[in-house]
């Protein structure tokens, strides 16, 4: 078992930069998710560490071995791709069995560590079909069978969900991290899906355009992301974000978004002092947005009014699409709310849970205020 170090990776393909400075350091046994949009560097990035892509300058560190010029098939490592690059004539055993062939293991080791992983993975009695005879979630535990036999020091894992339905994927997911608290190896897991991130995860390396944005435990990037674009890539639907400034009464410190005015908790009003009269962003998570009458007891509320632009039914919840203004925000109320389209309505902001956000030192991705 191995821990993976990013030591100042850059990747470069011709003029454009795919990975900037990654720095990087995954312990042992942990599992670490690469999270982001489309094109942020995230699948490059486990690429560079398997070595199907040369890096351009910093260094790789698999243990203690820097990587940077040892060949694929000698970095002990296994890889599971978004397509599961089964060998269609071969049976499953055949193909979870390959690369050990490759190496010359003997039949004996190969026939015990199959075995083995199609227990481990529920596939013992598919071991004689061929991939066409297969579900899409039964390929991608042949797939994920592929690596464990290899018993590798680190498994990377390249978005291996995203060709199953919506059903599979929550049931592949739970499955995968069984699977982890089992072998007890690195994990080290690509993906675009957020949701995927949060339930899956150790920490999470948040990336865009090739830069690592923040890097922590899921719960820390929800409570505290370290920047607008955390902020609005992690939690689902995303957080809501109002243009405001910072304004002082003798009431207290207040955020005035020009639409409508909430009250800033006393016990924050000292890390935003400095902010007064500033532009800022204004940020509230639409799962703290709430019907009044459903409120829960003892936050720091503050009362808007908005007009209800569609509603969506979740059966444990309701969505509300609501204006104020110009201003369009996302709520998750309780599911006895009764809104109706078009109707004027009151709903409270959960101040607790706010967060400001300052356009001064980036326009484009402000940092959080701390």
């Amino acid at each position: 078992m191995a821990g993976v170090t990013y030591d100042h990776v850059s990747k470069k393909f011709g003029d454009f930069t795919a990975l900037n400075d990654l720095n990087i350091q995954i312990e042992d046994k942990e599992f670490l998710v690469l999270v982001g949009p489309s094109g942020c560097g995230k699948t490059t990035a486990l690429r560079c560490l398997a070595g199907l892509e040369e890096i351009t300058a910093g260094r790789i560190l698999i243990g203690n071995q820097v990587v940077n010029d040892v060949p694929p098939k000698d970095r002990d490592i296994a890889m599971v791709f978004q397509s599961y690059a089964l060998y269609p004539h071969m049976t499953v055993f055949d193909n979870m069995a390959f690369g050990l062939k490759l190496r010359k293991v003997p039949k004996d080791e190969i026939k015990r560590r199959v075995e083995e992983a199609a227990q481990i993975l529920g596939i013992e009695a598919l071991l004689k079909r061929k991939p066409r005879e297969l579900s899409g979630g039964q390929r991608q535990r042949v797939a994920v069978g592929r690596a464990i036999v290899r018993e590798p020091k680190v498994f990377l894992f390249d978005e291996p969900l995203s060709n199953l339905d919506a059903k599979l994927r929550v049931q592949t997911r739970a499955e995968i991290s069984k699977l982890h608290q089992r072998l007890q190896t690195t994990f080290i897991y690509v993906t675009h899906d957020q949701v995927e991130a949060m339930t899956m995860a150790t920490r999470i390396a948040v990336m865009n355009k090739g830069v690592l944005q923040q890097l922590d435990t899921p719960q820390n990037l929800y409570d505290r992301p370290a920047n607008l674009f955390v902020a609005g890539f992690i939690g689902s639907p995303a957080m809501n974000f109002f243009p405001a400034k910072l304004r002082k009464e003798s009431e207290g410190l207040f955020v005035d978004s020009g639409q409508f005015s909430v009250k800033v908790p006393e016990d924050k009003v000292a890390v935003y002092a400095n902010y007064v009269g500033k532009d800022v962003i204004f940020g509230i998570r639409p799962e703290d947005i709430h019907n009044p009458v459903f409120a829960p007891p003892g936050i720091h509320s503050a009362a808007i009014e908005a007009k209800v632009d569609v509603t969506e039914l979740m059966g444990n919840e309701i969505f509300l699409y609501l204006l104020s203004g110009q201003n369009n925000f996302v709520a998750r109320v309780d599911p006895r709310t009764r809104f109706q389209i078009g109707e004027q309505v009151q709903v409270v902001f959960n101040m607790d849970n706010m967060q400001l956000f300052d356009p001064s030192v980036d326009a484009e991705n402000p940092p959080a205020i701390r």
